[in-house]
């Protein structure tokens, strides 16, 4: 999701906003490294042009149903995880800000779900109980 929201005006990103169209340029050609992790694990990548952003409070409900991926280096990553109260699944200090971390930590999600779908209990698969 690409948004030219005027953060860069507030002096918390390392490079000016002209870096928001050069990048989803970037990922429309894809040679961002979003595009070669999507390559990799047969993903596609889609742009979505978010426009301006709105302040706004998350229903408490939905926090529940959301992963972090990773800890980005950007400071107000952390921030944001704080404030949701979600712990990261890594931190390989990446700061590409594509959407190479969620790429990354999808296939850690993906197998802890086919584990806890397809394998078998002690039960199930004959082992002896603790005594």
């Amino acid at each position: 999701m690409a948004g030219d929201h005027g953060v860069a005006d507030e002096g918390v990103s390392a490079y000016p906003k002209e870096v928001t169209p050069q990048m989803v340029y970037n990922f429309l050609s894809g040679g961002a490294a979003i595009n070669v992790l999507a390559r990799h694990i047969g993903a596609r990548v889609v742009v979505v042009d978010m426009g301006v952003a709105a302040e706004y409070e998350l229903s408490p409900k939905i926090r529940d149903y959301l992963i972090a991926s990773h800890l980005s280096v950007e400071a107000c990553h952390r921030a944001i995880l704080d404030h949701l109260g979600i712990k990261p699944l890594f931190n390989l200090n990446m700061r590409l800000g594509e959407g190479t971390g969620a790429a990354l930590g999808i296939s850690i999600v993906d197998a802890s779900c086919k584990i806890l779908r397809e394998m078998a209990t002690f039960e199930e698969a004959g082992v002896s109980e603790k005594e």
